[in-house]
């Protein structure tokens, strides 16, 4: 690991504030608010496939005839854009190593929004057949490329501006962009029921645009990260960041994809595939099921902050072992609760699944990935291992359906506790980043810096009051005499 780029983890940093500054940058505020609103816009357009695909998919671009046969079709179009996405994590962040974290930030999020407003004019498998679902695949591989590339320059760029000790509240803060977006997504999809089957799903993916204009003007005024400033100021830039992480790094990037894996599969089968399981087996319509996410949702944009803030205190490892925890024991009652069709048991089921079981572990993510690399390899081994999971959860809904043909509800409630176990293990062989000895660190260079702070000051009012003396005035009125 690089120790002149890393707080106190077993990777101490520089102890000089200018290299970067223990208390964050001046713009680590602008900066988290700049990634946030980027992934709630990718959230939004990614997500909202989600959402269209349990819905809709099944028989708008495929063959309404067989219904299970077009949910599959849907839940396999809805995995390419999770296949493709460890390529989009590989080029962003090679790029993102290479040429800095802002270039990948803004080339992502415009490569999304173009991808997601076609998908809103895509002809129906009744006005083309087969080509409709062709053409959907294509602008879904665009999608999932440009998500791939999105979360490393996000996540990187706040965790590199942000104060040492509040990283995880600051990656915290980035990471809520997701239920923010997942928010909006059911959102757009509730209100657009009423226009009909013609105009429901179409209308979200064409809005947007709106959001798309909206992201880019906020992260072209997003400043580059300082770390990587550095590195290209000290050519410190890494040759090849993907050989570079998979040679000396590549067991920090297995364990995060496992630690990953529970959180992005576990959703897939305890929110896409349980809203397509309430359609099918008629135990909600499609306002409940989407009241429920949105109510989730919007708790955990807060829960999401909370649990990364609550790492700072506590550390990262273990507020991810009890979110592990909580999903290994979660499967069974998940679906007694959905399978009663009460509408407030829907509710508590998809509160319990997003905010807790999903929330605890996204929330922890952000800081604990990117302390596990050195910072001229951060964006590549971070992205690597993030978006390597997503292969597993794209497949997800799909390989939970196919459990529930063969085994009914038990299927998919027991491959949630498997990932929930395959997660504890990950946790127990991922070392702490951010325990307490690291923290003590810190804390002595955050007394440092505020010592240092108050002997400028104290120096400069001393050089303000020497200047000021009249020993020190020159004698104006002798040199006239003379």
């Amino acid at each position: 690991m690089d120790d002149r780029h890393e707080p106190p983890s077993g990777t101490v940093a520089s102890t000089d504030p200018a290299a970067h500054p223990v208390e964050g940058t001046p713009a680590k505020r602008r900066v988290a608010i700049g990634a946030s609103v980027g992934a709630t816009i990718e959230t939004y357009d990614f997500i909202g496939f989600g959402v269209a695909a349990a819905l809709y998919f099944n028989t708008v671009f495929f063959p309404a005839s067989d219904p299970l046969s077009g949910t599959l079709l849907s839940f396999a179009t809805l995995g390419i854009g999770f296949a493709v996405r460890p390529l989009g994590g590989i080029i962003g962040g090679y790029l993102g190593d290479k040429i800095g974290r802002k270039p990948v930030l803004v080339g992502s999020l415009l490569l999304m929004g173009i991808a997601t407003v076609l998908i809103g004019v895509l002809p129906t498998y009744q006005q083309v057949g087969v080509w409709a679902g062709v053409l959907l695949v294509a602008v879904r591989v665009v999608q999932g490329l440009a998500f791939g590339a999105e979360w490393g320059g996000a996540i990187l760029m706040c965790f590199e501006h942000a104060p040492w000790r509040k990283r995880g509240l600051y990656t915290g803060i980035t990471q809520a962009g997701f239920p923010v977006g997942l928010l909006l997504a059911n959102l757009a999809f509730l209100v657009s029921v009423p226009l009909g089957e013609g105009w429901a799903w179409r209308v979200p993916f064409l809005l947007s645009a709106i959001l798309i204009a909206v992201g880019i003007v906020i992260r072209l005024k997003v400043e580059e990260s300082p770390e990587f400033e550095e590195l290209k100021n000290e050519g410190e830039i890494a040759k090849n960041p993907l050989l570079e992480v998979l040679r000396d790094d590549w067991r920090n990037v297995l364990r995060a994809f496992c630690l990953r894996v529970t959180e992005t599969a576990g959703y897939a089968v305890t929110v896409t595939f349980v809203l397509s399981y309430l359609t099918s087996e008629d135990l909600a319509d499609r306002s409940v099921s989407l009241t429920a996410t949105m109510i989730a949702s919007a708790l955990g944009i807060g829960a999401t902050i909370g649990f990364g803030a609550l790492t700072d205190r506590v550390g990262r490892r273990p507020v991810y072992l009890f979110g592990t925890i909580v999903t290994l024991l979660w499967g069974v009652p998940l679906f007694l609760l959905v399978n009663t069709g009460a509408a407030i048991a829907i509710v508590l089921a998809f509160v319990v699944s997003y905010a807790i079981c999903q929330n605890s572990l996204a929330g922890v993510q952000g800081a604990w990935f990117s302390e596990l690399f050195a910072a001229r390899t951060r964006t590549t081994g971070a992205s690597l291992a993030y978006q390597l999971s997503a292969v597993v959860s794209g497949f997800t809904p799909l390989l939970a359906t196919a459990l529930f043909a063969g085994f009914g509800w038990i299927g998919p409630a027991v491959l949630i506790s498997v990932y929930g176990l395959l997660g504890l293990v990950a946790t127990l062989l991922t070392r702490e980043t951010w325990g307490p000895r690291q923290r003590e660190e810190v804390a002595a260079l955050e007394a440092a810096a505020v010592a240092d702070r108050a002997a400028d000051r104290a120096a400069g009012r001393a050089a303000a009051g020497t200047t000021g003396s009249p020993a020190a005035r020159p004698d104006t009125t002798a040199s006239v005499t003379r």
